[in-house]
C-alpha cells in the first residue's frame, strides 16, 4: 500500500538509468536474495541488521531501500536512514513488484566480483572512442554505479585484469567473455548477459552498433554518434575525462530513445519532467 515515504514501481522505473536516480539499496535476507539473485537495475546490496554502519556513506543524498515485499525490511531501514539525516523511501511492493510488472532485473552472477570497497572493476584499452565510452555508461547506469574503469595500453589490458581482480571488455583475447560477438559489439553482448534489452536500450544499441562497426545505415543517428565521439577523442587526451564527458553524451541518446523518438524541432521547447 502506497505510503507519504514510499515510491511506486512507475516512478522508480523512470528514475533508472537517469543520471539524477537515487542510489538503490537492496536490503533483501541472504535467503530471500538467494531464491532471486537478481538486481533492479543500478541497486547494489546492503545489509539491513546495521543500516547505522554504512549510513554515513549516503549523507547528503537521497536513497530508496528495496526489499522482497516492500515491507518490514525496507520500511524500517528506510525509517533508520531517515534519523541519520538520508532522505529515505522504499520501494512499494518490493522486488517482487518491479518483476512482477515485468522490468528488467540484472543477474547477480554476471557481474564481475567486488572489490574491498565493494565496486566493480573494468579493463580495457586506452583512448576510447564508442564502445568503450557506451560500454561504461550502460554499466555505471544499470548495473553499477560505483564501477571503476582501467584504460591501459592493449597488450596489457588482460594481465591487469587478471593482476587487480578485474573484468576484460571490448578486446580481442581467448579469456575474454565482453567484447564483439559476430555482428554484435560488446554493448550488444553486455544488454543481452545483463538482461537489460528494454526497447530504448535496443534502440541505443542499434545506433552504437552502427557507430562502432562503420555501419551507418543501421541507424540514421549513428554518424551523429560517431561525429560526437571523435570530436569527445580529439577534445581530451585523458581517458577518464573523456568517459565523464562521454556519460553527458549517452545520457541524452538515451532520453531520446526513450522519451523523444516522435518529437521534432519546435519552439518552445519541451522542458525536463521532474524525477525523470
Amino acid at each position: 500500500m502506497a505510503t507519504p515515504t514510499s515510491i511506486p514501481v512507475d516512478k522508480l522505473a523512470r528514475l533508472v538509468g537517469t543520471p539524477g536516480c537515487p542510489p538503490l539499496l537492496d536490503v533483501r535476507t541472504d535467503e530471500d536474495f538467494a531464491a532471486d539473485p537478481h538486481l533492479i537495475p543500478g541497486a547494489g546490496r546492503r545489509p539491513w541488521r546495521d543500516p547505522a554502519s554504512w549510513a554515513g556513506a549516503l549523507a547528503g543524498r537521497a536513497a530508496i531501500v528495496i526489499c522482497r515485499s516492500g515491507r518490514t525490511l525496507s520500511h524500517g531501514v528506510a525509517a533508520w536512514l531517515r534519523q541519520a539525516g538520508v532522505p529515505a523511501e522504499s520501494l512499494e511492493g518490493g522486488s517482487e513488484a518491479w518483476r512482477a510488472a515485468g522490468l528488467p532485473m540484472v543477474p547477480q552472477a554476471k557481474l564481475p566480483p567486488r572489490d574491498a570497497e565493494g565496486r566493480t572493476v573494468w579493463v580495457t584499452r586506452t583512448r576510447p572512442k564508442i564502445d568503450r565510452i557506451a560500454c561504461p555508461w550502460l554499466i555505471r547506469r544499470f548495473a553499477d554505479p560505483a564501477a571503476q574503469f582501467l584504460f591501459v595500453p592493449p597488450a596489457e589490458v588482460e594481465a591487469v585484469a587478471e593482476q587487480f581482480g578485474g573484468a576484460p571488455f571490448d578486446i580481442d583475447g581467448p579469456g575474454v567473455f565482453w567484447s564483439h560477438r559476430g555482428e554484435s559489439c560488446t554493448f550488444d553482448v553486455l544488454l543481452d548477459e545483463l538482461a537489460l534489452g528494454t526497447a530504448p536500450l535496443r534502440r541505443l544499441a542499434s545506433i552504437v552498433r552502427g557507430a562502432d562497426t562503420a555501419r551507418l545505415d543501421l541507424a540514421p543517428e549513428a554518424s551523429g554518434l560517431l561525429a560526437a565521439s571523435l570530436g569527445l577523442s580529439r577534445l581530451y587526451a585523458d581517458d577518464l575525462a573523456q568517459l565523464d564527458a562521454g556519460m553527458l553524451l549517452y545520457d541524452a541518446f538515451y532520453r531520446w530513445c526513450r522519451d523523444a523518438t516522435d518529437e521534432t524541432h519546435n519552439w518552445p521547447t519541451n522542458r525536463p519532467r521532474p524525477g525523470g
